[in-house]
């Protein structure tokens, strides 16, 4: 009979399942992975000058390791260097060492990255429920709910997370202590934030509860494992925090919520004025900022399920390694508690929750869709045995119709694989700066300037893109910056343009050929953060007070190409009339 006989095949259990039975299932799973990564990678080689959003924060540094002479004493890039996470660095180092570009690189580690999280995800619910398709669906609902964010595509530290974490607790639940132990230390040299969620787990596991009440463990050669993970956690994350302590210290919460940076509309904008959508859901400040796809929410109903074993036969075969998950859940909103007590001293409190809460719900849903899976077919072959067929017809179709939901889901969304690529609208301004000496600065409150780094690999005095308010040393400096600059380009004294383009050793000018009209400063929120120098500059052009910038344009120019305008400061110098 079909639906036995598909029974038996899926979801019937067994004491160990036959190797080939696994790798088929894990094969699939790698397939579907490799199928996603494949169109992430198109639209990252789609055309020559593409740059993932937040991948820009760190690829245009990592040029430094092919050309040295690359940015020179750039506060930008040395700040974000130092904050970059030193096996990160490593990586980006070894590939460009072998011929592989960082733009490159960031493009095609996303795939790679995925992959591993894949097998390790696969192999994880192998250990709580040894059902082959259990791990194939939740590698599915995993693999399609990255790639709709831009976590994993980044190639940031952040997408480090993933194979790290599930690795850490694929080695736990197999009590392999040595590679476990490895996990922890890359996770302190590739993306730190992870370490405490990972020590919290492993406190965690040292209690036993019994009868309702916790209870030590007595496993002594535990306790001396979780010793030794966190001498090990700490020795990896020192350097990070090394490096980065020459731009702190961290900004506190009082001071954050009286800058227009954390307000909405602001650069890292954290605060809301709804208490609901700033815990639950805000960007940085909620528990779960976003969860897509829907299917995967189909891991809050596995609590509900396990209460009923008579229904759901295949929970006798669920082990106990199955607690792990809430072990993750309490670890993940412990930080992020201490997160919103310690405001930014911990980095963003959602940080603490977005990611894990993802790989639980992933592997929650997968074990809820396999239990939910051998209950119809368990139910479907007793009505066939038992003559009992009617609805028969319905509950097969309406499984089906599931199946092909879950699998061809992304088939039906507009932007999938979301990877927020950047591309490059202005080809022959990046090839005019790359063109120019490597030490050059070029001033500029243009969005186009966010690329400069990465597509010209020249320095930039400041952009929206790398004025993160987190660090106050830095930032204090990124700041002074913009304001200087938005004083000096907008001012009626050619004397304060000529001592702004001497102070900051400027030697390019970029403006839009709408620069000098108030609409263009009024709907640019990054601008308008920065008062009282934005209003000025508003009311002057209002009143018809054109700044001394604009009288130069004309004779400036070295370049106007897609509405923006180039200008040597050496020219805008000479051009400025004398006092």
């Amino acid at each position: 009979m079909l639906i036995k006989r598909l029974h038996q095949l899926l979801t019937a259990p067994l004491a160990k399942p036959s190797k080939n039975k696994v790798l088929f299932w894990l094969g699939l799973s790698l397939i579907f992975a490799t199928i996603y990564g494949i169109l992430g990678l198109q639209k990252g080689l789609g055309s020559e000058y593409v740059v993932q959003d937040d991948a820009r924060q760190y690829v245009f540094l990592m040029q430094r390791f092919a050309d040295p002479q690359l940015l020179p004493n750039d506060l930008i890039a040395d700040y974000y260097q130092s904050v970059t996470p030193p096996g990160y660095s490593a990586i980006y180092q070894i590939m460009t060492g072998v011929g592989i570009p960082p733009l490159l690189l960031s493009k095609i580690l996303p795939m790679v990255l995925g992959l591993i999280t894949t097998v390790y995800v696969f192999g994880i619910c192998m250990q709580i429920l040894p059902l082959p398709i259990s791990g194939f669906i939740s590698t599915l609902l995993l693999n399609q709910s990255l790639w709709m964010k831009d976590d994993l595509v980044s190639a940031t530290p952040r997408a480090f997370l993933y194979p790290l974490f599930t690795a850490f607790l694929y080695y736990l639940l197999r009590r392999s202590w040595l590679p476990c132990l490895v996990t922890v230390a890359l996770q302190g040299l590739f993306y730190p934030l992870l370490l405490p969620i990972s020590l919290v787990v492993l406190f965690l596991r040292l209690w036993n509860w019994e009868k309702g009440l916790p209870g030590l463990s007595g496993n002594r050669k535990y306790y001396a494992f979780c010793v030794i993970a966190l001498g090990v956690a700490l020795l990896s994350v020192l350097p990070s925090m090394i490096a980065s302590a020459k731009y702190g210290p961290t900004i506190t919460g009082s001071v954050a919520r009286t800058l227009p940076e954390f307000l909405p509309g602001g650069r890292a904008k954290f605060f809301h004025s709804n208490s609901l959508v700033f815990w639950l859901n805000g960007k940085d400040s909620g528990l779960l900022p976003w969860l897509k796809p829907q299917s995967i929410l189909l891991g809050f109903s596995l609590p509900f399920l396990l209460r009923y074993p008579s229904r759901f036969p295949l929970i006798k075969q669920v082990k106990s390694s199955f607690k792990i998950l809430g072990e993750i859940v309490l670890a993940s909103l412990v930080m992020f508690f201490a997160a919103h007590a310690l405001l930014f001293k911990l980095y963003c409190p959602s940080r603490y929750t977005e990611h894990t809460l993802r790989i639980v719900l992933a592997l929650a849903g997968g074990l809820a869709l396999t239990l939910l899976l051998d209950a119809v077919l368990h139910s479907l072959t007793d009505a066939k045995e038992n003559g009992k067929e009617r609805g028969y017809n319905w509950k097969l179709w309406v499984t089906g119709a599931i199946a092909a939901a879950l699998i061809l889901h992304p088939n039906f969304l507009k932007n999938f694989p979301r990877t927020a690529y950047k591309i490059g609208r202005s080809p022959e301004l990046y090839q005019f700066f790359q063109k120019q000496p490597k030490d050059i600065t070029i001033a500029s409150l243009e969005g186009e300037a966010n690329l400069l780094p990465t597509f010209s690999k020249r320095s930039i005095l400041v952009s929206s893109e790398y004025s993160l308010p987190y660090h106050t040393k830095y930032y204090a400096q990124i700041r002074q910056r913009a304001i200087d600059l938005i004083n000096a380009q907008y001012t009626l004294d050619p004397e304060e343009l000529k001592n702004f383009i001497q102070k900051y050793g400027v030697d390019f000018w970029m403006i839009e050929e709408l620069a000098f009209t108030p609409q263009h400063i009024a709907k640019n929120p990054w601008l308008m953060q920065y008062q009282p120098a934005a209003k000025e500059a508003i009311t002057r052009l209002e009143v018809g007070m054109y700044p001394a910038l604009a009288e130069v344009v004309r004779q400036c120019t070295v370049l106007n190409t897609n509405s923006l305008v180039v200008m040597p400061a050496e020219c805008i110098i000479k051009s400025l009339p004398k006092n």
